[in-house]
């Protein structure tokens, strides 16, 4: 009879299943010298089972606790403040002073700890240093138009200078690549000791982008420079973006931007200000976004020499007004 029984579980091919059937026959009255007999399982498998059954009277597993863990959770609390004390130390450095409070560690350990803790390792966000000064001007300026609507901000014209450096230096490049790869050509981003750079001034509204202007080689902007920027790129964008419609002119606080001769024709122009401009706040002009975005494009179609990146860059600048439009009009329905 015990053949007719087990027969069909002789298929059984998981220890869950083969476990369930060795105690189905125990508690059918089997003997565990029986179910041996059966082959269903190893001899000493057998019997553990029956064991275990009769000590916890379920065919359950108990969970396994794993490896015991290297640290308390006081211990953790303490690495925790370790980390947010120095957030530039290393894990490594972190595991030496971990030791120093009685745990014994690897540096992979602390990172597991940390991440449990949301710190995960990223690069440093790069921001301008600000004084005091600077602290309370961006205030001022923020709670000067923090009641805006979108559709005052679409009346603002947008401006600023960047430089543009050859073998893409201007921006970040990431690449995807196997180990052994570091150095393949596919995988390298070229770089010489002293780059060719390319100086432009551009501006741009909630309508598109403006004019764009490149600045002879070698030539710093001064008030000349700038006087004459604004008579030929930005007279002619307020004109076509606006029409006879007021708009509002935004530019930092630059030398040759707040010079007597500048303020001057800018009033004999009638032309608005936004500001004033608070100081060391290039984060605050959304132009910054519009000049990553630029270098990538132009980084991308690798220039070798500076008339090609000329070129690049007057090519590419035209195409963003897709990009803007897009922005802003997401920003408008967030509102």
């Amino acid at each position: 009879m015990l053949e007719i029984i087990v027969l069909p579980l002789l298929t059984m091919v998981t220890c869950k299943e083969t476990r369930a059937a060795i105690i189905a026959l125990h508690k059918n009255g089997f003997t565990g010298k029986d179910i041996v007999a059966t082959k269903i399982a190893p001899k000493s498998t057998i019997y553990r089972f029956i064991k275990n059954f009769k000590e916890r009277g379920t065919v359950l597993v108990k969970k396994a606790s794993g490896r015991p863990r290297k640290s308390s959770k006081r211990q953790d609390r303490l690495l925790k403040r370790i980390q947010l004390r120095d957030r530039s130390a290393s894990s490594a450095e972190l595991a030496q002073e971990w030791q120093q409070a009685g745990v014994s560690a690897s540096a992979r350990t602390v990172r597991r700890r940390l991440l449990e803790d949301g710190l995960v390792s990223r690069r440093a966000a790069k921001k301008p240093l600000l004084s005091k000064k600077n602290i309370r001007n961006r205030l001022i300026f923020c709670r000067k138009y923090s009641e805006w609507t979108a559709e005052d901000w679409g009346k603002v014209i947008f401006s600023d200078e960047a430089p543009f450096r050859l073998f893409g230096a201007s921006g970040k490049r990431l690449v995807r690549r196997r180990k052994g790869e570091r150095y393949h050509q596919s995988c390298v981003m070229p770089t010489v000791k002293h780059p060719d750079t390319i100086h432009v001034w551009g501006c741009f509204s909630s309508k598109g982008v403006g004019s764009l202007t490149i600045l002879p080689k070698n030539t710093a902007m001064n008030k000349e420079w700038y006087q004459n920027t604004l008579q030929q790129q930005l007279l002619p964008t307020t004109q076509q973006q606006f029409g006879e419609e007021q708009c509002i002119f935004q530019h930092d606080g630059a030398l040759c931007h707040k010079a007597k001769v500048i303020t001057k024709w800018l009033g004999d122009q009638n032309v608005e200000i936004l500001g004033p401009w608070p100081g060391n706040s290039p984060d605050l002009n959304p132009i910054e976004n519009l000049w990553s975005i630029l270098k990538r494009r132009v980084d991308k179609q690798k220039p070798t020499n500076s008339d090609k990146l000329q070129e690049v860059i007057m090519k590419e600048w035209p195409r963003l007004y897709a990009y803007i439009s897009l922005k802003f009009s997401r920003f408008e329905n967030a509102l």
